[in-house]
Order: C-alpha cells, then sequence, then structure tokens
C-alpha cells in the first residue's frame, strides 16, 4: 500500500510496462510490471495531477519532499514534474525543517477507505485489505505458470522461501484435483448403470 502511495511519476515507464518501486521491501529498489488495463486511465489521471503541479507551481508552490540528500545536491528537483507524487495529498503542509509549503503523498488511510468502499460496492462479503492485492498478484502469477524466482523478484522477497509460500495454491488437494474419469467422456447417466 506505502508503496502506491509514494509512487513518484518519473517511476512509471509507459514504453516499458513497468514500475519502479522505491525502498520497497527490505528497503530495496525493484521493478514491477504495468498492467496495460491500466495504463489509459492512469496517464489520465497524471494529466489531472500535472494540472493541479503547474497550478501549484504558478502560485509559488510546486515542492516535494526528495530523498535522502538530494535537495542539497539538486536544489531545484523539488519542483520537476518527474519528482512529484502519482497520488498527491489534496492539500499542502508546511515542512518544519525548511519552513517550505509542500505537498505530501496521499495518505495511506484513503486508499484504505476506497478499498473497503469498492468491496463492498463489488458485494464481497470476506474481509480484505489492500495487502490481499498484492497476494493474489503472487497467487495469480504462480497459478498462470510463472517460475518462483520471477514472483520473488516481482515481490521483492530477498528469500525465495517467503515466496515459496503463495504455493499452497499450486497444491490443493482434492478441490483443485480433477479426477481421470471426467476424462474419458461418459456421461453420468452410463456410468451409473443407466440407459
Amino acid at each position: 500500500m506505502m508503496e502506491c502511495c509514494r509512487l513518484r511519476v518519473k517511476d512509471i515507464d509507459f514504453s516499458q510496462n513497468q514500475v519502479v518501486v522505491r525502498s520497497g521491501k527490505g528497503n530495496k529498489d525493484r521493478y514491477t510490471t504495468l498492467p496495460t488495463a491500466v495504463k489509459e486511465p492512469l496517464l489520465r489521471h497524471l494529466q489531472v495531477v500535472k494540472g493541479q503541479h503547474q497550478q501549484d507551481l504558478s502560485r509559488g508552490l510546486g515542492a516535494v519532499a526528495l530523498p535522502n540528500a538530494l535537495e542539497r545536491k539538486y536544489p531545484n528537483a523539488s519542483k520537476e514534474w518527474g519528482w512529484q507524487w502519482v497520488f498527491p495529498a489534496t492539500s499542502h503542509y508546511t515542512d518544519t525543517l525548511t519552513g517550505e509549503r509542500r505537498r505530501h503523498h496521499l495518505h495511506e488511510s484513503v486508499l484504505q477507505r476506497a478499498f473497503k468502499e469498492a468491496r463492498i460496492k463489488a458485494g464481497i462479503s470476506k474481509p480484505g485489505s489492500c495487502h490481499c492485492f498484492r497476494h493474489s498478484f503472487a497467487t495469480q502469477l504462480l497459478q498462470d505458470g510463472y517460475d518462483i524466482r520471477t514472483v520473488q523478484e516481482l515481490l521483492g522477497h530477498k528469500d525465495v522461501s517467503t515466496t515459496m509460500i503463495y504455493t499452497h495454491v499450486l497444491n490443493r488437494g482434492g478441490r483443485g484435483v480433477h479426477s481421470p474419469a471426467d476424462r474419458l467422456g461418459f456421461s453420468q447417466d452410463r456410468l451409473l448403470g443407466e440407459p
């Protein structure tokens, strides 16, 4: 969830269909996929965000916090389009160290609320959270036949044993196994000895 909230414009590569997740699991950067299904809506969203950013700049605002010592090294970078949040907060805050008014990324509670509303609206009665997307992503990749190392890399797990937890979906027991008799082509009536 926080990886999503902290996503910056420069970290989305529409031409390669990938996203760079900065300081994710284990405080490491990694690449993951950008679904083609979200490209157009995301581009439209970024047009709105860019308009908001341009309005901020015209009002003498438009800065965001930069990681590590980048603000000292590149003093104007905090107002550049690429460093802006993909999902910015609706209001500004005053940085206590610099006194500068900035825009923060969307607060995680906003995302959590939106997820809950969508779950209810979709009629899903089981409890869930934003983190379910991460589990679903890994599970679906394994079900689609992707190898465990690819899934490990996309999730940012340091050790493959962490990723192996998701392989439980491949061992579904009796519920996931199809009987060989189902492939024989007999009808139920014929199997039961009825004409």
